[in-house]
């Protein structure tokens, strides 16, 4: 209008023609005119920017649809957020059969698992390097039940044999403890009373050297542990359910292995006996998170007064062969008051009873490559034991999963080369770059912290090294190779090949010992649904696995990739600085490097959580919140930084376009995404395990304690003060 009235005023007449007046109205008028083109321009671009409307590309109409699906829309999310967000999804997600859990971790797994089994079973040998050569004839040999079937027991009653026999087809008189010992550690990588490994020395992180801790694995040991820390008001239900269908479990195995019923409940009930004294022993977890406290280096040597009733030297002689070793060798004792016990026990125990425990503890582990009766046997117990039902799973995804245990980095080439995209490996070193800055910008505003310690946490979280998708040597093909250039497989002999594991990977073990920790070596093969922290090298790793959906995809909405992927790279980095992780320097050494004061702050902090999570429960049992404090406080800091990098995303590129028919802000589906990574299903029988002994919350109280802790959720879900989701006092660390 103002662009025509410009022109009605000036008319036909020239501009020389023009009054004085007539010229100055109609410069400013067509200044105006041209500044508020300008500006509804401007405005325009901004509003669409701010406004960016729906998106209906074919992968968020599919996102929308899952994310919906999943939601139970009729519970208000400021009372109980979990349900919000995974009520549908539990609704159609019964555990599937033979499953003691189920979540989106379970489901992504199982494809992947899918995409491993086609790569072994399809992908010629022609182009393959040696070891996905050997890792598809690994797989081959475990698929070959016919062979197993027919081999039944003979191989275990064979290395049973070779051990030095035990009392189950005959009579004990042997003096033989300490060759036993140092055979079923040595030779088949089993830990009867304790572990000895090689890893990086947490006060001296530029070398490695052998550590010795306490054994509490998912094994014989592990069941019994489980009965001692459960609550008194069930311990006569536990008791009779899980320790006599662990003791039928044993005696099964027994008979299978030649022996007389009679003979075998005799035993096994005496194995069962010493496992409970063994259980009664062993500190708790929660008592072990300060290892400042529990690291003891010594000598070799010292561990003959530590624990005299093992014969050391010729024990860590065996187990790291071919390395030589002498009584001077460093050793860090993290276990020391329960070494101690264990010697004394195995001073005051029958010898014929410590060998049928070190015995049995190797056909447990022997088990799942054995023939089909002892896998029924199992499961029955597994049926008790963490309430699974008896199901059909077809042999492929036991062979998959373990040909990843043993070949992994040569499985590992196969699945990114065919899975992974290289520009996602850059996306997600981008997300992390955004991780780290938000956590470090949190950094300033910590008010319980020292400037001094501020400072140094800050390099510390500078220099996290950062390790996405795979490590480069899996794909060169000769750097590969050279890895597992002395594993020998062999063409349909499952078993052999196990055992040829075990000799391999000890002789790497005990390679390290003598070398310098290398910063690239994983923890976790590149198909792995998971992510770690190592806190002796200050690095973060995400495998390949798990940059897919539903934690991450390249089509999907910011908001559901920070909310996902964004939330799982904030908890790992802050494990850098939870109750454990900050007690290493940026070099990843073990030391004081914090002020007092701090330290004390830090603890007063960090009781509030303790304190909050104990209030949560499962089926009536409660939380220890002492023992998942670590991993709460990895799942706020992570939240926390996530949602930060997020709001800076926005702040940089504009606000994204929203998903079709979810009548909800992006910044909503942020937190709806995080959710609906830990939705979950579990037995009755599982929860009390976890509660037992998993550091991590159950998957509800993840979410519940979470977002009950953030301002920005209850902010964006307009949550009334005092709502459940939206306490007064909230517990607030990094």
């Amino acid at each position: 209008t103002l662009l025509i009235l410009c022109l009605s005023v000036s008319g036909p007449r020239c501009w020389a023609e023009k009054t004085h007046t007539e010229r100055r109205l109609l410069v400013l008028v067509c200044s105006l005119a041209v500044a508020l083109f300008f500006t509804l321009i401007t405005v325009g671009i901004f509003y669409k920017k701010s406004h960016p409307g729906i998106c209906l590309t074919a992968p968020c109409i599919t996102v929308a649809s899952a994310v919906m699906g999943a939601m139970d829309r009729s519970v208000d999310p400021c009372h109980d957020f979990y349900n919000f967000a995974c009520g549908g999804w539990v609704r159609n997600n019964p555990l599937p059969e033979g499953k003691s859990r189920w979540s989106p971790f379970s489901n992504l797994w199982e494809r992947n698992m899918a995409v491993m089994k086609h790569l072994l079973e399809n992908t010629t040998m022609k182009g393959l390097s040696k070891a996905e050569e050997k890792a598809q004839k690994y797989y081959q040999a475990c698929m070959s039940e016919a062979k197993i079937e027919k081999l039944g027991a003979q191989p275990l009653q064979k290395l049973i044999h070779q051990t030095g026999g035990w009392a189950l087809t005959g009579s004990w008189d042997k003096n033989n403890f300490q060759e036993v010992l140092r055979i079923v550690s040595a030779n088949y990588r089993c830990s009867p009373f304790f572990t000895v490994f090689v890893s990086t020395d947490s006060k001296s992180s530029n070398s490695n050297i052998i550590q010795v801790r306490r054994v509490l694995h998912y094994s014989i040991h592990f069941t019994v542990y489980i009965v001692i820390r459960t609550p008194n008001c069930c311990t006569s239900l536990i008791l009779h359910c899980y320790l006599n269908a662990y003791l039928d479990f044993l005696v099964e195995l027994g008979v299978l292995l030649g022996g007389s019923e009679e003979t075998s409940r005799t035993l096994m009930q005496e194995i069962v006996d010493f496992e409970t004294t063994l259980a009664n022993i062993t500190v708790p977890q929660e008592e072990r998170r300060d290892e400042e406290l529990i690291y003891h280096k010594m000598q070799a040597k010292d561990l003959v007064t530590l624990a005299p009733s093992v014969d050391w030297m010729p024990f860590l002689t065996d187990v790291f062969a071919p390395v030589r070793l002498n009584d001077s060798e460093p050793v860090v004792v993290y276990a020391k008051d329960y070494l101690q016990k264990v010697s004394e026990l195995i001073a005051s125990t029958n010898k014929s009873i410590l060998n049928n425990y070190m015995i049995m503890k190797v056909v447990r582990k022997m088990v799942s490559i054995l023939d089909q009766k002892f896998q029924d046997a199992e499961q029955r117990f597994l049926e008790v034991m963490y309430g699974t039902k008896k199901s059909c799973t077809p042999r492929w995804k036991l062979c998959v999963s373990d040909t990843d245990s043993a070949l992994g980095f040569a499985l590992g080439a196969l699945f990114v080369k065919t899975t992974f995209a290289e520009d996602s490996k850059a996306i997600a070193e981008d997300m992390v770059s955004e991780i780290k800055w938000a956590f470090e910008d949190s950094l300033k505003t910590v008010g319980w912290m020292d400037q001094e310690t501020k400072k140094a946490a800050k390099e510390k979280a500078d220099v996290i090294y950062n390790m996405v998708g795979y490590p480069k040597f899996i794909m060169d093909p000769n750097e590969l190779d050279k890895v597992f250039n002395d594993f020998e497989v062999v063409p349909d002999l499952y078993f052999q090949n196990v055992m040829q594991y075990y000799n391999f990977s000890a002789r790497v073990t005990a390679d390290q010992l003598r070398k310098t920790p290398n910063r690239d070596q994983w923890s976790m093969t590149p198909p792995t649904v998971n992510a770690y922290y190592n806190p002796t090298k200050n690095e973060m790793v995400l495998p390949a696995g798990i940059l897919q959906a539903p934690f991450y995809s390249r089509s999907w909405p910011k908001a559901l990739n920070f909310g996902g992927i964004g939330v799982v790279m904030g908890h790992e980095l802050t494990h850098a600085f939870d109750d454990q992780g900050r007690e290493y320097d940026k070099d990843g050494n073990l030391r004081p490097w914090w002020k007092n004061s701090s330290v004390e702050a830090f603890k007063k902090q960090t009781q509030c959580m303790v304190e909050q999570y104990s209030n949560y429960s499962i089926n009536k049992e409660p939380l220890n919140g002492k023992h998942t404090l670590g991993e709460n406080i990895a799942d706020n800091g992570g939240l926390k930084a996530a949602y930060k990098a997020y709001v800076k995303w926005i702040a940089k590129n504009g606000e994204e376009a929203s998903l079709p028919a979810m009548e909800m802000t992006n910044h909503q589906l942020f937190f709806v995404g995080f959710a609906q990574v830990w939705c979950s299903v579990r037995t009755p029988e599982s929860s009390h395990e976890g509660v037992i002994t998993d550091p991590h919350s159950p998957s509800r109280y993840r979410v519940i304690g979470t977002v009950s802790n953030s301002h920005e959720f209850s902010e964006h879900f307009g949550c009334k003060a005092n709502a459940p989701m939206n306490p007064t006092h909230k517990c607030d660390l990094w």
